[in-house]
């Protein structure tokens, strides 16, 4: 026994808890509903017992150290897997329900089509869909998992590539006749999601492109919105691969460069979308299945 952590009370975890979202000790105890000098001793407590500190004291606000940083995760998913239980255990109807929340592109153009075959497969099961662009508060927004855009960096959840989302770029005719080389993108508005900073400066370092500082880009929310200004003859887009030979073959826009100038990429600089959940949500058995048939399939645009 006496090598077996002692772990703090529960009661100075949770106002730690409170404390570390908002960064406020007065803030945390209108949320508890207690005083701020009871919210100071259960933190003072919490970091007698850990023999750390955990918060530094800077005039009215407070800041958290890294050892904070790192406890606030873990007691973050510890009070997440506490919801959850509670909410599985004491609701019938819920258990059998499953919030997927997936965004918008996945949704329509992959997730839709294919949604029938695995009411087959589980039958019972409540499926809830939601499509939000950013990753959600999964257990504020009552989501079990998601399918995300991205470079799967969300290294606190359980992530999983289901498919790349490679690029092709796209013009409309009129600007083609300006872009005879690589270096020549720079000249124009450059058509970039919102959600990736680096998706432009991968590609034309990729393509060997000085990047002049200051290079004129608009950020969209929506794979369709920045094919919408791409047609529109805004900028030079970056197209998902079915919008993009969709486009090509109607003649609504050209690839300037060549429809597999980006083939070469390296994996890791290619965007994609991901399966995201708190690993613990993979206790659920009808979450679980959900899991399991969204990795095994073979996604292709349908």
């Amino acid at each position: 026994m006496s090598g077996k952590l002692r772990l703090p009370p529960l009661n100075a975890l949770r106002v730690f808890h409170a404390v570390a979202r908002h960064r406020s000790l007065r803030q945390a105890a209108d949320e508890l509903l207690v005083t701020p000098q009871a919210v100071g001793q259960q933190i003072k407590l919490l970091e007698d017992t850990l023999q750390v500190s955990l918060f530094e004291r800077r005039g009215r606000s407070i800041e958290l150290t890294e050892s904070a940083i790192l406890l606030s995760h873990y007691v973050e998913a510890g009070f997440n897997e506490f919801a959850e239980g509670v909410r599985r255990v004491t609701n019938a109807s819920y258990r059998n329900r499953i919030n997927l929340n997936a965004s918008p592109y996945f949704a329509t153009r992959y997730l839709l089509p294919r949604l029938s075959s695995f009411r087959e497969i589980l039958p019972g099961a409540d499926l809830r869909l939601t499509t939000m662009i950013d990753i959600p508060d999964f257990a504020r927004d009552d989501i079990d998992m998601a399918v995300q855009w991205g470079y799967g960096d969300w290294p606190e959840y359980d992530c999983s590539l289901l498919v790349p989302d490679p690029k092709i770029i796209c013009c409309t005719a009129q600007i083609r006749e300006q872009i005879s080389a690589p270096a020549d993108l720079a000249r124009f508005t450059l058509l970039d999601m919102v959600k990736s900073k680096h998706l432009w400066p991968d590609i034309l370092r990729f393509l060997g492109v000085e990047q002049v500082d200051g290079a004129r880009s608009i950020g969209f929310d929506s794979a369709a919105s920045m094919r919408r200004a791409t047609m529109q003859g805004i900028g030079v887009g970056l197209l998902s691969v079915a919008d993009a030979e969709e486009d090509l073959r109607s003649g609504a826009l050209v690839a300037p460069l060549g429809r597999d100038v980006l083939a070469g990429m390296n994996a890791e600089e290619v965007p994609g979308f991901y399966l995201v959940l708190p690993r613990g949500h993979l206790r659920v058995k009808s979450v679980a299945a959900l899991h399991r048939w969204l990795i095994q399939q073979e996604w292709s645009v349908l």
